[in-house]
């Protein structure tokens, strides 16, 4: 006989609601009301976990940030154009399941103190993580590139990581960010990214990189 899943906790079933609700309708228009609604709880026991929805925001970017630091731990291992494709598709793929705090991040962080602080932080990983990819491309033989060009480079790709769902969005508003269209948007995110190298690239990676588009946006 099966033997049954424990329940889950409330402050985590909480989280989860809240993060695909924000994901659906965007931060500024969910309120805690809908919420509690959406999970059959009393306001009173949303606020007993979670006293205010700056909780239930810096806990689901808590989440993101603690995974987001393990990914980019993998950037040590890129040293091939596949390597940082594969790469690149995991981060659009984090990017993409805490999509809400990209889609307002302006207004998020206009608001919020402690996630303006954390954010640059973020941002500042991802630049370290960016140099790490660019200097195993070179290692593995995939590019060429001058030294100084690398920091203007590594900031390039995040700007790209940082705002390609909003341009996805600005292109097609009303299905842009819809599940059915997410594979699609992180196929292109993930080729603009490592577009940016095209110039850099030998000419086998760079054949490389426009088969591996091919392969996965057709």
């Amino acid at each position: 006989m099966a033997t049954k899943k424990p329940p889950r906790r409330t402050a985590e079933r909480i989280l989860e609601v809240t993060l695909d609700l924000f994901n659906r309708f965007g931060e500024p228009n969910v309120s805690t009301t809908l919420i509690s609604a959406e999970l059959g709880i009393s306001p009173g026991n949303l606020y007993y976990h979670y006293p205010a929805k700056d909780e239930l925001i810096n806990s689901l970017f808590n989440r993101y940030e603690r995974e987001l630091s393990e990914l980019l731990g993998a950037a040590e291992n890129v040293r091939h154009v596949e390597d940082a494709w594969l790469f690149f598709h995991m981060l659009f793929e984090l990017v993409w399941k805490h999509r809400f705090l990209y889609r307002d991040l302006n207004d998020l962080l206009s608001k919020n103190r402690r996630l303006e602080m954390h954010f640059q932080n973020v941002l500042n990983q991802k630049g370290q993580a960016m140099r790490h990819v660019l200097s195993g491309l070179q290692f593995g033989g995939a590019l060429k590139m001058d030294a100084r060009e690398a920091g203007p480079s590594a900031n390039a790709m995040v700007v790209l990581l940082s705002y390609w769902l909003s341009y996805e969005y600005v292109r097609d508003p009303r299905h842009a960010l819809e599940p059915e269209q997410a594979n699609a948007a992180l196929m292109r995110g993930a080729f603009h990214v490592l577009s940016l190298l095209l110039p850099y690239l030998e000419p086998e990676s760079k054949e490389h990189l426009f088969a591996l588009a091919n392969k996965y946006q057709s």
